[in-house]
């Protein structure tokens, strides 16, 4: 049984995070005042709780199911040791993730990375418990993301470099789907950066991974065309996307779908199918449900370069182009304005 000789405001606050409550609905399970569960949480050791308040945790403790009293020996320091994390820092750090996470929807770097770097920056991955190094490689993840959607793919201040280091942390932690999520990413930085033998091999062992959830699987898939249509092979490329887009529709994923068919229309346009382009493009630009800027300056930038095959729309094109322009700069998507650059010099040359 799990015991506790005195408990402090760091136990009750372990405790708090363990049966995964907030400070007021601890509070009232507990029976005790909101301002004394934020005592404990501000004070940490620091502060020692009344006599029959060590009771009174003492029973919520033994109360406690078995997986919330292994969260609680997980939590709390063996032996008197100074803990590693605070659950209290560790629920504000969640909280600051899950902001991260809305900001990169937003494209909005700025406020995201200094959500990220106010944790990373002040940390150590080995002076961190398990939860610590958990929520530091979830933010190492979207550091990544962000690096990754600026254009920062390679060097010491990139992706790549990112990823590397979550992947060894949740290697560590051996939580193999998030591994997997990770390689997943560097297969799509492998992409970016030209790789594209190695990134759809990489693909097409992920595709079929079962560490990874049936969606990411279907992008893999995806992923793999889209590697294939770069490299030329676009009539075959077209046949892996309509696979995948087929898995789209049947995990019900709109937005997953609607990129598909984005990717599908490039693909087609490689083979000098332009009718059968328009026609994917077409469904891509009236279907999905996310509207980011991100999400806006693909589509403009793949209608753009379909119209630009045709000597007709070429002016059109070339409108749409500006458009995507415009939304990449004002939001800092460099790796989409060296697309957009390198479709126009196609045209000229």
């Amino acid at each position: 049984m799990i015991g506790v000789q005195q408990w402090t405001g760091r136990e009750a606050s372990a405790l708090r995070a363990a049966l995964r409550m907030s400070m007021r609905a601890f509070a009232e399970h507990l029976g005790v005042a909101l301002r004394t569960v934020a005592k404990w949480e501000r004070l940490g050791a620091d502060t020692v709780p009344r006599p029959d308040t060590q009771a009174i945790l003492d029973t919520a403790l033994t109360r406690a199911d078995p997986t919330a009293q292994a969260r609680f020996d997980a939590l709390r320091p063996p032996n008197g040791q100074r803990p590693k994390g605070n659950p209290a820092d560790y629920e504000t750090w969640t909280e600051d993730i899950d902001r991260a996470i809305v900001c990169l929807s937003r494209q909005n770097f700025t406020f995201a990375s200094s959500l990220l770097n106010r944790w990373l920056g002040a940390r150590k991955p080995h002076d961190l418990d398990a939860k610590g190094r958990y929520l530091y490689g979830r933010s190492l993840v979207l550091l990544g993301d962000l690096q990754r959607d600026q254009g920062a793919i390679l060097g010491p201040l990139s992706a790549r470099q990112s990823y590397g280091t979550a992947h060894s942390l949740f290697g560590d932690l051996d939580i193999p789907r998030r591994v997997a999520q990770i390689e997943l990413s560097l297969a799509v930085v492998n992409e970016m950066a030209g790789h594209l033998d190695t990134s759809a091999r990489q693909y097409e062992q992920l595709a079929t991974d079962e560490r990874l959830s049936p969606r990411d699987q279907a992008r893999a898939r995806l992923w793999v065309g889209t590697a294939l249509s770069k490299e030329g092979n676009n009539e075959y490329a077209a046949q892996v996307m309509l696979c995948a887009t087929h898995d789209f529709e049947d995990l019900g994923e709109p937005d997953d779908w609607s990129v598909a068919h984005q990717k599908l229309a490039l693909a087609h346009r490689g083979a000098g199918d332009i009718t059968q382009a328009l026609h994917y493009i077409g469904i891509a630009r009236t279907t999905g449900t996310v509207d980011s800027p991100m999400q806006r300056v693909r589509l403009d930038t793949a209608y753009g370069h379909i119209l630009l095959s045709d000597p007709a729309t070429r002016n059109d094109g070339l409108s749409v182009l500006d458009q995507a322009t415009q939304i990449a700069q004002q939001y800092g998507l460099s790796h989409q304005l060296r697309s957009i650059e390198g479709i126009r010099k196609g045209q000229q040359g």
